[in-house]
């Protein structure tokens, strides 16, 4: 099931200097992240590996999907990888998306990210001497100029910046090479994705796609690039069959999701009976309130393949969307017995048993979030769900403890302290759920400077 977590701060509102200079070079857009159980597996198929040959922990990296239809990747905020899902679609083959995983980890293991808030600060200054010169001009009478001056600061901060990072986009092709090589896979995606969109050095700045303002592709780069992959003789190693099945089922689930019904029945016409144009099928008429059509497609792809937990999921969530949560527990029980230990089936399951409210439904509701907060103890959604489930259990300081947990994973800090204030003053006295209603009052209080921010947001 796709969740869309708005906004996208909530991850990335603390993100790295020379990652908020890029963003504002590609110009502000809306966004937010996207939460797939299923997609966010087989991205870590894809990266895990990767991660490991690069010497870094995989549990410690996180792995972020932003709903953008352009291209780009980046790191921000630390170990944490981020892909837009116009990205993955332009991926024609699982290489070329492992390619560019392989090259953003390649970042993280270089610490880049560090180096890049100091060239942001250095790329900056030419900017800030252009807005002084185009402030100065208007002052003189000279309007025109001065905002032509103004205008180019951030082209000036772009170039300045580039010049500071080519040795480090090329530095991260060389070791997306050495992470690929280690894992027995092939470096020709990285290049075939390259060679596709080189194009685009020749637009302007504005109409490249973000990943191309901030990786430019020079010529001898690719080159460079080319003469390594070919000397570790894995250039010719043939895609794997689930890699490839993997990749059709992330187009597919995307494209029904974010794609119009249009274009979601050009790329899979009903003529085509594979699974992952019934899956793509059978989401885009759910999103279109077609309940005959989305459970005729699911149904057919349940009885295909029964042990695969995600139709199940999506079965549930059809029913849940289309107003029959009663009967939507089912095929979400089902998808969890499958496959137990996914925080998010967990959360969607607890989800449709509060709507259901039978008997029993509020205790388990209650033990299957308590478990996915153990495997996501930040998930914000799940514990508004808890809290849910203990108000409607009578437990209202919990409940009240849950809100402020939730409040404060999005960085809403006046409701946190809010909400932990007043479960403080009904909880026993030392009790952990005390402490911990304690930890979040004191850490959202507006008296601290650090937190001015968030409560400015109000």
């Amino acid at each position: 099931m796709i969740v869309f977590a708005t906004p996208l701060r909530a991850v990335l509102f603390l993100t790295s200097l020379a990652a908020a200079f890029i963003c504002t070079l590609g110009g502000a857009q809306a966004q937010s992240l996207i939460r797939d159980a299923e997609i966010e597996e087989i991205l870590r198929d894809y990266t895990d590996p990767i991660l490991e040959a690069a010497g870094l922990i995989p549990e410690d990296v996180g792995l972020y999907l932003i709903n953008d239809p352009s291209l780009n990747a980046f790191v921000a905020g630390g170990q944490r990888i981020h892909l837009h899902t116009g990205l993955i679609i332009a991926a024609e083959t699982p290489s070329q998306l492992k390619g560019v995983i392989a090259h953003e980890t390649g970042h993280i293991a270089g610490g880049h990210g560090v180096l890049r808030m100091r060239d942001a600060r250095i790329a900056a200054r030419p900017g800030f001497v252009s807005i002084g010169l185009g402030i100065l001009a208007i002052a003189a009478g000279a309007g025109e100029a001065g905002a032509a001056l103004i205008a180019s600061s951030q082209q000036f901060a772009a170039l300045n910046f580039f010049i500071h990072t080519r040795v480090q986009e090329a530095s991260a092709d060389q070791m997306a090479v050495e992470f690929l090589t280690a894992t027995g896979q092939t470096s020709a995606g990285l290049i075939e994705f390259f060679e596709k969109f080189r194009y685009q050095e020749v637009l302007s700045e504005a109409r490249r796609y973000p990943y191309f303002r901030s990786h430019p592709l020079a010529s001898d780069r690719i080159r460079s690039l080319r003469e390594r992959a070919a000397e570790t003789g894995l250039l010719d190693v043939p895609e794997t069959p689930q890699a490839e099945q993997q990749m059709e089922i992330m187009h597919a689930k995307l494209i029904g999701f974010l794609e119009p019904p249009a274009r979601v029945f050009q790329r899979y016409p009903v003529s085509d009976l594979s699974e992952p144009a019934r899956y793509a099928r059978s989401i885009s008429a759910m999103q279109n309130a077609d309940m005959g059509t989305a459970l005729s497609e699911i149904d057919s792809l349940i009885e295909t393949d029964p042990d695969n937990a995600y139709y199940h999921e999506l079965k549930g969530q059809i029913l849940f969307e289309g107003g029959r949560a009663n009967e939507s527990v089912g095929p979400l029980q089902t998808a969890v017995n499958l496959h137990p230990d996914q925080p998010l089936l967990l959360i969607s399951y607890a989800r449709s048993l509060l709507a259901r409210a039978e008997d029993g439904d509020l205790e388990t509701a209650d033990g299957a979030l308590r478990d996915a907060l153990i495997a996501e103890p930040d998930n914000a959604f799940a514990w508004a769900q808890l809290a849910v489930a203990l108000e409607k259990q009578g437990h209202r300081p919990q409940a009240q403890l849950a809100t402020a947990e939730s409040r404060f994973h999005v960085g809403d800090y006046p409701r946190a302290h809010s909400f932990a204030s007043r479960a403080l003053n009904d909880l026993p006295s030392g009790s952990m759920d005390a402490r911990r209603a304690g930890d979040i009052r004191n850490a959202t209080d507006p008296a601290l400077p650090e937190n001015e921010i968030y409560w400015r947001r109000r």
